[in-house]
């Protein structure tokens, strides 16, 4: 873990939980693609740094999941490098409490507070294209995540952050964590055209060949979104559905897991009630949801 792979004559990985990447600048100095989950994370970012010579410049974070942002702040520190978000995403970077709130959908509790959702704040900018280094393309990749971006490199390897997850991950965990479905599954088409040298996901193996692996992601969101059209033949109500889905997909429930796919249940059920397959409506003071 944490090893630094190389996969062009400037581009490199480091194999994390969440891969970050590291583009060489020039001889002495490089930038990164994330910074991994937390301060050790950023602690051993450092020592790879440390023992090859170079200077971290900046951080560039394609979005504002803890697990992308949480070595921000130590590498900061230690180096003096900038750091850029696009979007929203700098919002959250810069007031990480967001992340936890959002998913909660109030004030988090203190079981939510913790560093796999909530990172340390950290000094950033909104990313523009003024920013980005000689060369680096930004990639559009909504739907994870309000403004995710990935990164094309100039030696044409394409970081492609949260879009697609492995099919092992996605056979385990079911109900991958998605924010906007319509605009992912556009996302997911998008990058089966997509063509580069290598292509890294930051939950999958890295590959030149990334569009089996985007349609089999896309698979998987319909086939969850025909289990809850399913699972609403009979009017449920939020929390019914979501056991029902926890039950049905043998998941096990706890504080984080109830935040994460309840919220992509909401982000389901928003997105078949706007195409006009489920029906909301209120009874006895519940918010029953039906297929249409």
């Amino acid at each position: 873990m944490y090893e630094l792979i190389q996969v062009s004559e400037r581009s490199y990985y480091i194999q994390s939980p969440a891969k970050m990447g590291l583009v060489k600048l020039n001889d002495t100095e490089v930038c990164l693609i994330d910074s991994g989950n937390d301060k050790d994370a950023g602690r051993k970012v450092r020592k790879l740094l440390d023992a090859n010579g170079w200077h971290l410049t900046a951080i560039y974070n394609t979005h504002s999941n803890a697990d992308h942002i949480g070595g921000n702040k130590y590498l900061q520190g230690q180096t003096g490098c900038k750091i850029y978000a696009p979007g929203i995403e700098c919002d959250f970077t810069q007031h990480p409490v967001l992340e936890p709130a959002f998913l909660y959908g109030g004030c988090p509790p203190k079981d939510l507070r913790h560093k796999f959702l909530m990172a340390q704040e950290s000094d950033v900018q909104c990313l523009s294209k003024d920013h980005l280094p000689d060369g680096f393309e930004t990639i559009p990749l909504p739907g994870h995540f309000f403004d995710m971006v990935g990164f094309r490199t100039p030696d044409d390897v394409v970081f492609l952050a949260d879009c697609l997850s492995s099919r092992e991950t996605l056979d385990k965990y079911q109900i991958g964590f998605i924010y906007d479905i319509k605009e992912y599954l556009s996302t997911l088409e998008m990058v089966k055209t997509l063509k580069a040298k290598i292509f890294v996901p930051a939950h999958a193996e890295a590959t030149e060949h990334v569009a089996e692996l985007a349609q089999y992601n896309i698979d998987k969101v319909n086939e969850v979104a025909g289990h809850i059209l399913e699972s609403c033949s009979k009017p449920l109500c939020f929390e019914a559905l979501l056991q029902k889905l926890f039950t049905d997909y043998r998941l096990t429930m706890n504080f984080e897991q109830y935040v994460l796919v309840g919220s992509t249940v909401r982000s389901y059920l928003s997105w078949l009630k706007d195409a006009g397959e489920l029906n909301a409506n209120f009874e006895n003071n519940l918010l029953l949801w039906q297929r249409a």
